[in-house]
C-alpha cells in the first residue's frame, strides 16, 4: 500500500489523534424509526465497498464519479428541533459551504458540501447507537454518550483527527473528502470513545497504537453491522479499512489498513498506525472466538480500565480480566489466546 500523511498524530501533552470484519453482524438492534423522521442520502458505508468497483476515483468531487447505486436513503434519528444536523449523539459544529437543512438531506450528492455533513451526522449517530445497543449507557457505563461535535472539511490536508482540547472531530479534504467514507468517520469516533473513557488516552506509543487499532476495529464493526441491519451489499474484503478514502493513495484493492494481518509484537516500528495492526488483529480474533456482541462488550468495557499511557501488556491483561469477570473462564481463555498469538509479552 502506498504511504501518505498518517491519519493522526500523538502529542506528548495534548493528544491529537486520528485515523474493524468480522464474522457476521452483532446482535445489537437498530432502533426502529417513526415514518415522520427526516430522510437522508448517504453512502452504504462507502462506494467501493458497496459496489466492489476498485476503479472508482475521486474526480474532484464529481457526482458522476460514483454510481447512484452506491447511495441509500436512511432516516436521521435523534435530531433536535433546530432543523439542522444537531442531535442527541452528534452535531455539526462548522462546515464548508451552507449548513445542511435536514429537510433537504435526501437530495444531496457527493458534489454538495452538505453531503459530508449528512454523512458525519449519520455515522456518528450510528456508532453511538451501536454502543448503546451493546448496553453502554444502560447496564454498562456510557462510552462517549454525549453529543459529539464535528467539523467538516475544516482541515485542508488529506487527514482527519480527534482533538482532546475541544473533544471534537475534524474531517479533512484532499483526494476523497474524508467524511465521504463511513469507516473514516467511525474510526475518528473511536478516538472520541477512548478519550471519553480515559481522558488523554494515547500518551505513549503503545497506547497510541491501541487507539488506532480500536478506531479501525470499530469502523469495520459498525459498517458490518449497518450492512446487515439495512440489507446493504458488501462486495469487498471486510477486513479492509476505508476502501473509498484509500483510492487516492493505495493500489487496488484499496485499503487504508487491515485488521487481519499477521504482525506480532516484535514487528513494532514505533509508528502508531503500523503498530496498531498488531492490536487490531487481536481484537479481530477475539470477535471470531466469542462472536460480535460478547467480544465488543468485553473490548469496550475493558477500555475503562486502561491508563492514558497503557502498554500492550497491561491493556491485554485488563481485557482478559474483564472477559473473566463478565463471561467466565472460557471467554477469558479465548481473549488470552488472541493476545498470545500476537506474542504480547507477559501473556501466557
Amino acid at each position: 500500500m502506498d504511504r501518505r500523511t498518517p491519519r493522526g498524530l500523538t502529542a506528548a501533552a495534548t493528544v491529537t489523534v486520528a485515523l474493524f470484519a468480522l464474522a457476521g453482524p452483532a446482535t445489537a438492534s437498530v432502533p426502529s424509526a417513526p415514518a415522520a423522521l427526516p430522510r437522508a442520502r448517504v453512502f452504504m458505508v462507502n462506494p467501493v465497498q458497496s459496489s466492489g468497483a476498485q476503479t472508482l476515483t475521486d474526480a474532484k468531487d464529481a457526482a458522476a464519479a460514483v454510481p447512484t447505486s452506491a447511495y441509500a436513503m436512511v432516516t436521521l434519528r435523534n435530531l433536535d428541533a433546530t432543523g439542522g444536523l444537531s442531535g442527541k449523539w452528534a452535531y455539526v459544529r462548522s462546515d464548508t459551504g451552507a449548513s445542511a437543512n435536514v429537510a433537504d438531506a435526501g437530495a444531496f450528492t457527493r458534489a454538495d458540501d452538505q453531503f459530508e455533513q449528512v454523512m458525519a451526522y449519520f455515522w456518528v449517530n450510528e456508532a453511538q447507537e451501536y454502543l448503546q445497543g451493546l448496553g453502554f449507557g444502560s447496564e454498562l457505563p456510557g462510552a462517549n454518550d454525549r453529543a459529539q461535535p464535528v467539523r467538516i472539511n475544516q482541515w485542508g490536508a488529506d487527514n482527519s483527527f480527534f482533538s482532546d482540547k475541544k473533544s471534537e472531530i475534524r474531517f479533512g479534504k484532499g483526494g476523497v473528502d474524508d467524511a465521504e467514507d463511513g469507516e473514516v468517520i467511525v474510526h475518528e469516533y473511536g478516538h472520541a470513545v477512548h478519550n471519553a473513557q480515559v481522558p488523554g488516552f494515547g500518551t505513549s506509543p503503545e497506547a497510541g497504537a491501541i487507539g488506532e487499532a480500536f478506531g479501525d476495529y470499530l469502523a469495520v464493526e459498525v459498517g458490518s453491522f449497518a450492512d446487515a441491519a439495512y440489507g446493504w451489499p458488501r462486495k469487498t474484503d471486510l477486513a479492509c479499512v476505508a476502501d473509498w478514502d484509500a483510492v487516492t493513495y493505495s493500489s487496488a484493492p484499496h485499503c487504508l489498513r487491515r485488521v487481519d494481518g499477521n504482525k506480532v509484537y516484535a514487528d513494532r516500528e514505533g509508528e502508531v498506525h503500523a503498530d496498531g495492526e498488531i492490536w487490531s488483529r487481536a481484537l479481530f480474533d477475539i470477535r471470531g472466538a466469542l462472536g460480535a456482541r460478547t467480544a465488543d462488550r468485553v473490548i469496550v468495557n475493558a477500555q475503562f480500565g486502561f491508563a492514558p499511557d497503557t502498554s500492550f501488556q497491561d491493556a491485554a491483561l485488563t481485557t482478559i480480566a474483564t472477559a473473566q469477570r463478565m463471561y467466565g473462564a472460557s471467554a477469558a481463555d479465548a481473549v488470552r489466546q488472541a493476545f498470545k498469538a500476537r506474542q504480547i509479552p507477559g501473556i501466557q
